[in-house]
């Protein structure tokens, strides 16, 4: 309480009174037990404002940061044009509420329509909600859209993100759903397992285009697999790729997820994020969250308005198909401001520019003595094997400043580009490979 609500001794000792309470120690006897507590913090004293700033600078100078970046798995380092911060830390668009009264709150919901617009124009679907929190959240939340009473197990590709994984896995124990990985197999989800394993009881198949590995797998295939088996097919996507892969609509996808980060949101540690769905006209009313809708007022002018809202705040808890109570609005924003600037076109470029230099990369490396993992078709991350321990391929790579890709185990990396990366930055990769390799 102090920490939000200046008060004095004597204020908290008057609010102890009236609640029946002696002291915060007998307040939270009874709710928290003793050995979560913290007891004494023993924090020191407080900072002048000077004093403050001094040493947070003084923090901040201890981070490493890299001249270039070739690691991604989920989070990527992809070009921001200016006008997309203009936009978006205009006052009006950081400070906005949760748009429940529509009549005053039409900027944002215009605002969100049109990021549902592209998100549609993107995958191919026919609907999109207003955003969730993160990629993994709405991967986790397209499973749960698919369940029914007599489809309860849920099938997730062995080459789908590790995190996404973890709350996917969350998500199925909470709703009680049965989880089955179905296995890899060079790379790619295994076919003929996958065929085995989907049953009448099985809800949905869920696979990532491009998979964790970066590979573009047969996703038409899986999704007539899981079709012809009855279960739904949720596909998650990198929105760059597609720029340039066919749409989860083209795939036969029910659902379509993502991590939207790569629209515009730079790298922040883990967030906050945007999480994108879209689904088809069959699917819709079991999409989480917020759908905004477009109508017309008394005037028969164009409006917004929040629409096809089932969630826990609005209908009884057992009755909701999600407890997701909020979205992504500014990250939202931020995606559709970032889609705009680009275009069709400049889409298209990025993710041609990011595959193509993948390309160029993974040729040089394999030159060097860095072959591939995995022999099949990938976007702008591939996995090479490492004649040397892969510590000791990033660290050198680290002494020039520049971040490798992710270690899958002592002997294979993970790699990605993006456009950012400059013919010159990958010969620089390749040069201290080979040296790394010689020593």
């Amino acid at each position: 309480m102090g920490s939000y609500v200046i008060s004095t001794k004597q204020e908290q000792q008057e609010l102890l009174k009236e609640a029946g309470f002696a002291s915060f120690e007998d307040l939270f006897a009874h709710q928290i037990p003793p050995e979560v507590r913290c007891g004494e913090l023993n924090l020191p004293e407080g900072l002048s404002e000077l004093e403050a700033l001094e040493q947070m600078q003084e923090l901040a100078g201890r981070n490493r940061v890299f001249r270039s970046i070739f690691r991604g798995a989920g989070a990527y380092d992809h070009y921001i044009p200016a006008i997309v911060k203009s936009v978006t830390s205009k006052e009006e668009f950081v400070t906005a509420y949760t748009p429940y009264q529509a009549e005053i709150s039409q900027g944002v919901l215009q605002s969100i329509f049109e990021y549902q617009t592209m998100i549609c124009e993107l995958t191919g679907m026919d609907v999109s909600n207003a955003s969730v929190y993160d990629g993994a959240t709405a991967a986790a939340e397209g499973v749960a859209m698919c369940r029914d009473r007599r489809r309860t197990r849920i099938l997730v590709s062995a080459c789908v993100k590790p995190e996404t994984l973890k709350v996917i896995r969350t998500y199925c124990f909470g709703n009680d759903l049965a989880l089955e990985i179905v296995p890899e197999k060079d790379g790619r989800t295994d076919q003929e397992a996958l065929q085995e394993m989907l049953g009448a009881d099985t809800a949905c198949f869920y696979a990532e285009e491009p998979n964790y590995y970066g590979i573009v797998e047969e996703y038409q295939t899986l999704g007539e697999l899981a079709h012809r088996a009855g279960a739904k097919y949720v596909l998650g996507c990198n929105p760059i790729a597609l720029g340039l892969l066919a749409t989860p609509a083209e795939y036969g996808a029910d659902v379509a997820v993502g991590e939207g980060q790569p629209l515009g949101l730079p790298l922040a540690f883990g967030g906050p994020y945007l999480g994108f769905m879209a689904a088809t006209k069959d699917m819709m009313r079991k999409l989480p969250g917020r759908i905004v809708g477009e109508t017309t007022d008394h005037e028969g002018r164009r409006a917004f308005v929040l629409t096809l809202q089932a969630r826990e705040q609005h209908i009884r808890r057992e009755k909701a198909s999600s407890n997701i109570c909020s979205n992504q609005a500014l990250c939202a924003m931020t995606a559709a401001v970032y889609l705009a600037a680009l275009g069709t076109k400049g889409l298209s470029d990025a993710a041609v520019l990011c595959t193509s230099k993948a390309h160029y990369l993974q040729k040089e490396l394999e030159g060097i003595g860095y072959p591939l993992r995995y022999e099949a078709p990938f976007f702008h991350e591939f996995v090479t094997r490492t004649p040397v321990a892969a510590s000791r391929v990033l660290s050198a790579l680290e002494e020039r400043g520049i971040l490798g890709g992710l270690p899958l185990g002592e002997k294979e990396i993970l790699w990605c580009t993006t456009e950012k990366n400059t013919k010159r930055q990958m010969d620089e990769v390749v040069e201290v490979l080979k040296e790394v390799a010689k020593a």
